[in-house]
């Protein structure tokens, strides 16, 4: 596709729904496989390996956590959250990262980078379609950390009764999601949740709550 179709694409998904899937996006398949298996070997650490990076105090941008201790009526959430701070470039940031597995510094940096280029240009297409110049998103409104979550959702004795996640909006700019094969990604569209499929390599693109008021 042309930029200027690429472009009103963008333009339209993001008034219609506020999300679309992005392919042909520039960050390798090997780097999201790499991606993938090293979070998932971050997981299946033994536990006191990866309690030193635990805790519950949501003002520390590096931490793992869980959602197993929330819950609402009868439901219960049930996910193991890794969450690192990703400086822009990431530099000295990786530092604060877990240092096992031993390749994830290392891979997690190879992802980031092109990944947050992709949503820069995401950015870009957009403030074009809306006559905004080019760079109307960058500085202060980009220039913070890039924050990523894997979430992981560990066997449950009652999957019945858990969740993975409330219903809820991004509060942030932009959020690329990496989707795994395992269906359950849904969207609200005019009152009705509408199955996400999962397109492999694709992002799952969502514009957050301070886009929006960026915007209007």
């Amino acid at each position: 596709r042309g930029r200027d179709e690429v472009r009103r694409a963008v333009l339209d998904a993001g008034k219609e729904l506020g999300f679309f899937q992005v392919v042909n996006h520039g960050v390798s398949a090997e780097a999201i496989r790499d991606m993938e298996a090293v979070c998932a070997e971050f997981f299946r650490l033994p536990a006191e390996e990866k309690a030193a990076f635990y805790s519950e105090d949501t003002d520390k941008p590096n931490r793992l956590f869980s959602s197993t201790t929330y819950e609402l009526g009868d439901e219960k959430y049930w996910r193991d959250c890794l969450r690192l701070a990703c400086g822009s470039p990431v530099g000295d940031t990786k530092n604060n990262w877990p240092d096992k597995p031993k390749k994830l510094r290392e891979v997690v940096e190879k992802f980031v980078e092109p990944t947050r280029g992709v949503g820069m240009e995401l950015l870009r297409l957009l403030c074009e379609g809306m006559g905004l110049r080019p760079d109307y998103f960058e500085g202060d409104l980009t220039g913070g950390d890039v924050i990523i979550n894997v979430n992981h959702y560990p066997p449950c004795p009652a999957p019945g009764l858990t969740l993975g996640l409330p219903p809820h909006c991004d509060r942030n700019l932009i959020t690329l999601l990496l989707q795994s094969t395992v269906p359950g990604l849904q969207v609200s569209y005019k009152g009705d949740w509408i199955n996400v499929e999962s397109v492999p390599n694709a992002f799952v693109v969502n514009f957050g709550h301070l886009l929006e008021a960026s915007i209007h």
